[in-house]
């Protein structure tokens, strides 16, 4: 084989991951015949065969399981690639996404403390979603990420600890344990939990939201709990009341950039970030 074009990468992608040429032309918005003969092509070019089609079905081979996987690697890489490209030519601002309340106080501080370094650049703030900044940062998006962990995937990024806090549970304010100066993860069982936007776990019966804002007026009103880091909560709006809970993991503030990614700039961020904020 000489080599598989981006375009056809991205066409197998989409009907892997789909298992449906309809839905997967409709995502790519191009006709199905075409689609079709895309993948037609990609399996001779390959000599190997992606998919097994049926009238009702579509489902993917072990050859096409393994292109998958790896494929979708590849377009990442090819997505980073490109875009840091442009930011060596064209020396782009620095970008950093954070989750909308999410940066714990700290944000201001650590701006003005990277402003002060000679080689600063400016700073564009991008907002994510419960579960995608680290997407951004995998495909290029963003260069820098604050982030939760455990709640995060870290995989194939450098990061430094900013700052590790308790988690709280976040309650009704006439909820029976408001009260408390504190309560334990057993003493939530059977309550209903929100479930948060792209997050394939939570399946309990809760409703979804996408952000702290969402989540709010839900728990003000006895729809739903849940228990997050106390940055995110604190203080808590009217109607709602934020309580320890002793034996939740710890969450870790964390600044973070792809590991693929040497800049000098990132590193000078990432240094400013780590000083400010060393206890």
């Amino acid at each position: 084989m000489d080599h598989v074009e981006s375009r056809e990468l991205r066409y197998f992608i989409a009907v892997a991951e789909e298992l449906h040429f309809g839905r997967a032309a409709e995502v790519l918005h191009i006709a199905q015949p075409a689609l079709s003969k895309t993948i037609q092509r990609l399996e001779a070019h390959l000599g190997v065969k992606l998919l097994e089609r049926t009238s009702r079905s579509v489902a993917l081979t072990p050859a096409g399981q393994a292109l998958l996987e790896h494929g979708k690697h590849a377009i990442s890489a090819l997505s980073f690639a490109t875009s840091q490209a442009r930011q060596a030519g064209a020396r782009e601002h620095l970008r950093l996404v954070i989750k909308p309340g999410g940066d714990a106080h700290l944000l201001s501080d650590v701006l003005a403390a990277y402003a002060q370094r000679a080689d600063a650049r400016p700073v564009d703030i991008f907002f994510g979603g419960p579960t995608d900044r680290t997407d951004y940062l995998h495909d290029g998006r963003a260069d820098l990420a604050l982030l939760y962990a455990p709640f995060d995937d870290l995989t194939g990024l450098a990061h430094q600890t900013l700052r590790t806090e308790g988690r709280v549970a976040v309650l009704p304010a006439y909820h029976p344990l408001a009260a408390r100066p504190a309560v334990r993860l057993s003493d939530l069982e059977g309550e209903v939990f929100s479930r948060w936007t792209g997050v394939e776990a939570d399946t309990g019966p809760g409703p979804e939201v996408a952000d702290a804002a969402q989540l709010f007026p839900l728990v003000a009103i006895g729809r739903a709990i849940a228990v997050l880091p106390a940055s995110l909560v604190i203080p808590p709006p009217a109607g709602v009341v934020c309580v320890p809970v002793e034996d939740a993991e710890p969450s870790d503030i964390v600044i973070a950039h792809s590991a693929r990614d040497h800049r000098a700039a990132v590193a000078s961020f990432m240094e400013a970030a780590t000083a400010h904020t060393r206890p």
